[in-house]
């Protein structure tokens, strides 16, 4: 969930490492802090807060052509200076910037203290860096003492070590992503790729067990146990650079209205309109492997847990065989039963969500086939997965995930479809999903033209101290990523049911002025959800309405907020964007950091 950014070659590393961190602060932190190499001594520069108050404490002029830099998510210990990276060790000769989790930290401290160290924090990192230097003290390589140490550490970590009396750079992953952009007479460390995309196209992921010794003109690559390997060099995707705020007052608004361009390109090129069927070559899925798939299986977290769940209903509702999601966190621990003939698919924006990485590893020793629905090109589990779907989102800068959500779904009913003409979906009922689909991005654009009274619901449920979101079939899911956008930009509690269950406990919240928030597209489960509708007013709620233009429904309500008619199977892609607008809006007028929400991280590395 952290950042991480280094440089060694011949510029002046302070510009470049501040810009890197820029780049990388739509992940999320609370603290930051770059330290340089100069002439045989080691500067430090840390903050807590934002990269903007570490460039306010920085010198004009930093010397130092290698670097090493980070933004912090707090784990272990607050959100002091003294927990903010980089970190030095006792003897000033390593320093050290580390993501992930190091989980037998607690006995690695005892045993340093024992010897006399001086723990300064309270992170886990700190261990590392003491136990390098020991190491090194011991007059073997830095590389060795990178080694040494990590063999004997159980946890995760992207890792990136500057020494004082040698120049170079030691990297090393597990379960937290680094990769190495290659120029000429330079390298550059990230933990991701945004950054990279104004400096080289040419970079080296590292994988798990991975361990690199970086100079400003090579780059040596060997595995934890010492075997040297190839560096396997990949080229960017030039669309992975820096998105531009351009006009717009926050990347969140942006995205959301980026949407409809968004899923035309998720859908290009990928639907064969002679056919009726999706066309996902990415999957590399044969008829022969379709037609025998006894059960679907879809597994992520946050937005993309409620995308999948949305999958899920579609490719029961298509091909009529079991679809069940699950949170990634779970499943792999709960030692799944893995059948080799299902199919699993691994739905995650960012690609490096640490619980759906475990999972997808637990199902690939158990002999299951993994696909990746994915945003980041070259992601880890798009690497591990070795399969799959990219949803050519971009790049989504906002913490709170908007266009990537509706291009799940959107990749997700391609996938349905596909699965669906297999089995019991018939071409004509294909074909007329797939013309309906191609105008969803136009009717997106309509409803984004006229987005109706979201200020209404906004002064509706700025002021609640509670918020209830009912929806029913696809529209339950719906209902639950709007209640959790609210949640996650505007800080007010939020519960999502579907609206059937509200009786089985979530009507004891009710109270007169009580906003509820219904999704209750024109489907063949309008009538049902009226019914909870009627329940909640004769309780003295306030009803906010998403509805189809044009719907009697609209009179129950006392706020409407209509969109465009669509087919009933595609109705998620529509409804979840007057939520996204409603959550953005009340976080704006309560004056909350829209694109980084407090706490909340864009790609959760850490378990």
């Amino acid at each position: 969930m952290c950042g991480i950014f280094g440089y060694i070659g011949h510029q002046q590393a302070l510009g470049l490492l501040v810009e890197g961190l820029r780049r990388l602060e739509y992940r999320g932190y609370d603290s930051t802090g770059v330290a340089l190499l100069n002439d045989g001594e080691i500067s430090y520069h840390r903050t807590v807060g934002k990269v903007g108050n570490l460039q306010s404490i920085l010198p004009a002029n930093v010397p130092g052509s290698q670097g090493i830099a980070h933004t912090r998510w707090a784990t272990h210990g607050g959100v002091t200076l003294e927990n903010t990276h980089p970190h030095r060790s006792f003897d000033g000769k390593v320093t050290l910037v580390h993501n992930g989790i190091i989980e037998n930290y607690r006995a690695l401290s005892k045993s340093l203290i024992a010897r006399g160290i001086e723990m300064v924090g309270e992170t886990d990192s700190e261990v590392l860096v003491h136990s390098i230097a020991l190491e090194l003290a011991k007059g073997v390589s830095p590389e060795t003492s990178v080694r040494r140490t990590l063999k004997r550490v159980r946890g995760t970590w992207g890792l990136c070590v500057m020494f004082l009396e040698h120049d170079l750079l030691i990297c090393a992953r597990n379960g937290s992503p680094l990769i190495i952009g290659t120029g000429n007479g330079e390298m550059f460390i990230s933990s991701d790729p945004h950054p990279l995309t104004s400096h080289t196209q040419q970079v080296v992921y590292l994988e798990d067990g991975d361990l690199a010794v970086v100079t400003k003109d090579s780059l040596k690559l060997s595995s934890l146990q010492g075997g040297s390997q190839e560096a396997n060099i990949s080229t960017l995707d030039e669309d992975w650079g820096e998105s531009d705020l351009g006009d717009a007052p926050h990347f969140m608004l942006k995205e959301i209205y980026e949407q409809p361009d968004a899923l035309r390109q998720c859908i290009s090129g990928r639907i064969d309109r002679e056919m009726g069927s999706g066309r996902l070559g990415g999957m590399q899925l044969q008829h022969n492997t379709l037609i025998q798939v006894p059960h679907v299986r879809l597994l992520g977290c946050g937005t993309a847990a409620i995308a999948a769940e949305i999958g899920q209903m579609l490719i029961e509702r298509m091909a009529r065989i079991p679809a069940v999601t699950h949170i990634a966190s779970e499943y792999r621990n709960n030692d799944p039963v893995i059948n080799p003939k299902a199919l699993y698919l691994a739905v995650s924006q960012s690609g490096e969500t640490a619980d759906t990485i475990a999972a997808v590893k637990e199902i690939k020793l158990k002999g299951g086939q993994v696909f990746g629905v994915v945003n980041v090109v070259g992601s880890s589990i798009a690497r591990l997965c070795g399969q799959g779907v990219y949803i050519h989102s971009g790049p989504e800068q906002s913490v709170a995930s908007t266009k990537a959500f509706t291009n799940m779904v959107g990749a997700l009913t391609i996938f349905a479809m596909q699965l669906g003409r297999t089995r019991h979906l018939s071409k004509d009922q294909g074909r007329e999903l797939i013309q309906e689909l191609q105008q969803v991005p136009h009717l997106m654009e309509s409803y984004l033209e006229n987005v109706g009274p979201i200020d209404e619901a906004v002064e509706l449920v700025s002021s609640a101290s509670s918020v209830l979101y009912l929806g029913r079939g696809l529209s339950a899911p719906v209902a639950k990523e709007g209640a959790l956008k609210l949640m996650e930009l505007a800080y007010i509690p939020c519960l999502a049911y579907p609206a059937g269950e509200m009786k089985h406990g979530p009507m004891a919240l009710l109270e007169e002025g009580s906003p509820v928030v219904v999704v209750a597209p024109n489907d063949h489960l309008k009538e049902k959800t009226l019914s909870a509708i009627h329940e909640c007013k004769a309780r003295g709620a306030k009803i906010i309405l998403i509805h189809e233009q044009g719907d009697e429904i609209a009179e129950e309500a006392h706020v409407s907020i209509p969109v465009p008619k669509v087919h009933p199977l595609l109705t998620p892609l529509l409804t979840v964007l007057p939520l996204q607008l409603m959550a953005y809006r009340t976080a704006v007028l309560l004056g909350k950091d829209v694109d980084r929400p407090r706490n909340l991280a864009k790609s959760v590395t850490v378990e």
